[in-house]
């Protein structure tokens, strides 16, 4: 074996399925890759939409750990196999469930095996709105105000909210439950043997940003303040972990069951794990001082920053500003958009909904995969008009800044001569104009952006949608070569707990795959863009006060 001849392998959970990268821990060349997609999901199985419900069960999680990893392993063969290092995970967030005291998941127990409470909630579950909003009413009341370091505002899709309503609505789930882990913890503890919910490590990603856990308060709040917001929370807080770990630690190593399993060694460390976004931020290359926009259905924007840099600076309305997030020794700060390429895709069906009564399918075939490339196509022409067709990007309700989940949106400013494409680009428009909000936010109390970074798969697919979103921030934005910007950011965590690179930083630029093109602000549009803006805010005030 050479030097060289060092492995790692990296797990990105995401909302529809699970992403494996075999990557040289050295350079992160990729020599293998597999994805499954979740089938009781992609199903629809446990979930109603008029709820706002999302449930997944753990099943899906650990049939697709098992599939991926055995897939890049057979590409690879036993050799490179035998040369693997270690794994790190990256999941989505708030994704909660409860689990028994051996940690682990109710729906795996028999009596639970289809009770959606018993599942993971994943992140874009709503069903807790009253439980946060009962979470901030104490928290403003309380001797100790426990959201400060989250935005001010603690929000539906994070964990003691949907902890609470799982607590509050099923009684056998209530009676059952010993703890709850996040979906980003439970995977290391499975894969490492764990056998105690005690013992489970927690990430300081999750608890930070969707817990409520705050080094500069003390760690997590008291449990009387979790018996104030409700007696059904008490005791839960003591059953966490409270030494919380950062990507660049081990949770353990591969149990011998799960070696077996997947064809790897007992010598295998796993990695602590974390959330998507995060770790895509790092897969992403991000650098402080800039913002990093991980772009999809919806958005997750991140910086991170030195504790001189923030010298005590709150940010109101985001999702948290945590010492050891995204990277260990910096603060992360994390704000996102609840919908982005969803608003695309909601306009793309709404347009779309008469094919299903033609029977030809290359037809509707051809016409669905052609549109939204020939609406960014014919909105591109549109002049920019300031009094045109104006729309609000709240489709999900608002989460960054100062989340809201029931506001909704709206398209003012209709006539007879409103077609697809000049509804397309207003819609565009106030998408970019929410990303506005956020960076604006961040800078008015005293974080300076001096660039974007944009990944995902809008960041790469999508130019008409990058220059707007350039001209409307009025800042270069980079693109990041990597379509695997959260899978690999796992790797150079795996790679860093392996000891291979010293820190992230060194993996970063060691395995990074570096920035292919750019955009730049067209200053010519400016004026326009400016007074729309400003319209975006007014009508989304008006909104907000009458209609929210």
């Amino acid at each position: 074996m050479t030097p060289t001849d060092k492995y790692v392998i990296g797990l990105d959970y995401g909302t529809d399925s699970v992403r494996a990268v075999l990557a040289n821990a050295f350079d992160g060349t990729e020599l293998a890759t597999s994805v499954f997609e979740y089938p009781r999901w992609k199903q629809g199985l446990y979930c109603d939409a008029s709820k706002n419900q999302f449930r997944q069960h753990p099943l899906d999680y650990v049939e697709g750990l098992t599939t991926t990893i055995k897939d890049c392993v057979k590409q690879v063969g036993a050799s490179v196999a035998a040369n693997v290092l270690a794994i790190s995970i990256d999941t989505t967030g708030s994704t909660p469930a409860v689990v028994d005291q051996r940690g682990i998941p109710l729906a795996l127990l028999p009596g639970f095996e289809n009770n959606p409470n018993a599942m993971f909630v994943l992140w874009k579950d709503h069903t807790a709105i009253q439980e946060a909003e009962t979470i901030n009413q104490v928290s403003k009341t309380y001797t100790t105000d426990y959201t400060q370091y989250c935005g001010g505002i603690y929000s539906s899709e994070w964990f003691w909210a949907k902890l609470l309503h799982l607590l509050r609505t099923d009684e056998a789930v209530r009676q059952a439950a010993f703890s709850c882990v996040e979906h980003s913890d439970w995977m290391p503890f499975l894969l490492t043997g764990g056998e105690d919910a005690l013992q489970i490590k927690r990430n300081v990603c999750a608890a930070g940003h969707k817990g409520l856990w705050a080094a500069e308060l003390g760690g997590f709040p008291t449990d009387e303040f979790f018996c104030k917001i409700d007696p059904l929370l008490g005791g839960f807080v003591n059953k966490l972990n409270g030494n919380l770990y950062t990507v660049q630690d081990a949770a353990g190593t591969l149990s011998e069951e799960w070696a077996l399993n997947l064809g790897l060694t007992t010598q295998v460390k796993v990695g602590i794990g974390a959330l998507d976004a995060h770790v895509g931020a790092i897969g992403g290359q991000i650098e402080e001082g800039y913002l990093l926009k991980v772009m999809g259905t919806s958005t997750c924007d991140m910086m991170v920053a030195s504790r001189d840099v923030m010298n005590g600076k709150l940010i109101g309305g985001i999702s948290g500003q945590v010492q050891g997030s995204i990277i260990p020794g910096m603060i992360g700060l994390e704000a996102g958009q609840a919908a982005f390429g969803d608003i695309y895709a909601w306009f793309k069906s709404l347009l779309l909904w008469p094919l299903q009564f033609i029977d030809d399918l290359e037809i509707k075939e051809n016409i669905s995969d052609n549109l939204l490339q020939a609406l960014n196509r014919e909105a591109k022409k549109i002049s920019d008009d300031e009094n045109r067709e104006l729309a609000i990007d709240w489709m999900n309700g608002r989460r960054t800044p100062d989340n809201n989940p029931l506001l909704k949106g709206a398209i003012a400013g209709l006539t007879l001569g409103s077609d697809a494409p000049r509804i397309f680009k207003a819609l565009v428009e106030a998408t970019c104009f929410g990303s506005k909000r956020i960076a604006d936010r961040i800078q008015e109390e005293g974080v300076t952006i001096n660039g974007i970074i944009a990944v995902g798969g809008i960041a790469k697919k999508s130019p008409y949608v990058m220059q707007m979103l350039a001209d409307v921030l009025e800042t270069p934005i980079k693109i990041h070569q990597s379509l695997q910007t959260c899978a690999m950011g796992a790797c150079m965590m795996a790679a860093t707990v392996a000891g291979v690179h010293p820190t992230i930083e060194t993996a970063m630029k060691q395995m990074g795959a570096g920035f292919e093109e750019s955009y730049t602000p067209d200053k010519t549009k400016a004026r326009v863009l400016q007074k729309r803006y400003k319209n975006y805010l007014e009508l989304g005030g008006f909104i907000e006060k009458e209609l929210g």
